[in-house]
């Protein structure tokens, strides 16, 4: 009977599922991060904290987009695994507090009973930050359900206690000559009618939407699948940071790295570029060679675009197909873009913060 009704449904379920799915439009992605912003502005708990924090004594690692699973031939995540316990192992021995930007489990295809069954460790990595106070927890689309507090009660508590809160970002603001510069967190799903909408269509994704593509067998991911609504949608949210002054964005979503603005792949691509033309050649073998690399992981998503101030970040993601992972740190009055390769961190690129706070209009 459920094959029959799979075969019976799945197509126009995918059908609505495109008419209402994430079409970057900026109207809608531009209200929704300005309301967020606001609201945490204004103090509303609910919707994220407030931090204040000293450039040179920030400590943070930003992850987003596990999409954990259920172990199974459509876990993204299952890879990436053991290079993700070892990344969270050396933060929490290094100070770090964790922001987990969304998607952290892949509720879309797996109820979130099997979720936690098959990634019980790995949770409990993340809980350790919590108990000392080092953990904030953002939800994104994919684990929009984690918004309730039903089941984040039933699945998520027995592991992290009832010290965990889910929020939709957060606001760091540091201060730098004699002025405070914001940097809003947020997943990046803003403006996605299918979860982003009002309180009413949040609910109906997560109570309703959710089960039926499970049921049916639906795996949708529309933007990381599809190479130019990647890019088109990390450029409405750098446009979006052109609105306010000394703001500042990051998030996930895409599941692309973006660095102050640029691709990760246009910025090796100038470096090769200059170290050919000065002439070094082992220089440029290895640019050529992480070149290579990165063009295979995001193959055929490139920008169209140029993003002149370097106020958007986006943190890739922690299921590439290699058991690669990408992230944000911000330490030691620096922001970086890393990656942990089997086991071992890597700093592809980083920039102080002052500098970046230097470059933007007065």
């Amino acid at each position: 009977m459920k094959k029959l009704l799979q075969k019976i449904f799945r197509k126009p379920v995918i059908w609505l599922a495109d008419r209402i799915s994430s079409r970057p439009d900026s109207a809608a992605v531009f209200s929704s991060l300005s309301q967020l912003q606001q609201d945490i502005l204004n103090g509303k708990q609910d919707k994220g904290p407030l931090l204040s924090c000293l450039p040179e004594k920030a400590r943070y690692i930003i992850f987003s987009d596990q999409h954990k699973g259920a172990r199974d031939a459509a876990d993204d995540f299952m890879n990436a695994a053991d290079n993700y316990m070892a990344a969270l192992s050396w933060y929490y021995g290094e100070g770090y507090t964790f922001i987990n930007l969304g998607d952290c489990e892949e509720l879309w295809e797996n109820t979130p009973g099997a979720v936690i069954e098959k990634n019980r460790l790995s949770l409990l990595e993340e809980a350790k930050f919590l108990q000392q106070e080092r953990y904030y927890r953002i939800f994104g689309n994919h684990d929009l359900e984690w918004n309730y507090v039903v089941p984040r009660m039933q699945f998520l508590k027995p592991l992290f206690g009832a010290k965990l809160k889910v929020y939709e970002g957060l606001i760091l603001q540091i201060p730098y000559n004699q002025q405070t510069f914001s940097i809003l967190l947020t997943h990046g799903h803003q403006g996605d009618q299918r979860s982003d909408g009002n309180a009413f269509s949040k609910w109906f994704v997560a109570a309703i939407w959710t089960p039926i593509q499970r049921f049916l067998d639906i795996r949708m991911n529309t933007v990381s699948d599809s190479f130019d609504l990647v890019d088109t949608h990390n450029i409405v949210m750098y446009e979006w940071t052109l609105q306010y002054k000394n703001t500042f964005l990051i998030s996930g979503h895409t599941h692309k790295p973006v660095f102050a603005s640029l691709d990760h792949i246009d910025r090796l691509t100038r470096q090769l570029e200059r170290a050919e033309q000065a002439g070094d050649p082992d220089l440029a073998a290895k640019l050529k060679n992480d070149l290579a690399k990165r063009q295979a992981e995001y193959a055929g998503k490139k920008f169209v675009k140029t993003m002149a101030q370097p106020t958007y970040f986006n943190t890739g993601c922690c299921c590439f197909d290699d058991g690669d992972i990408t992230g944000i740190e911000i330490s030691e009055g620096f922001i970086r873009l890393i990656k942990w390769e089997e086991g071992e961190r890597k700093v592809l690129e980083e920039s102080p913060l002052y500098y970046l706070f230097e470059q933007l209009p007065s």
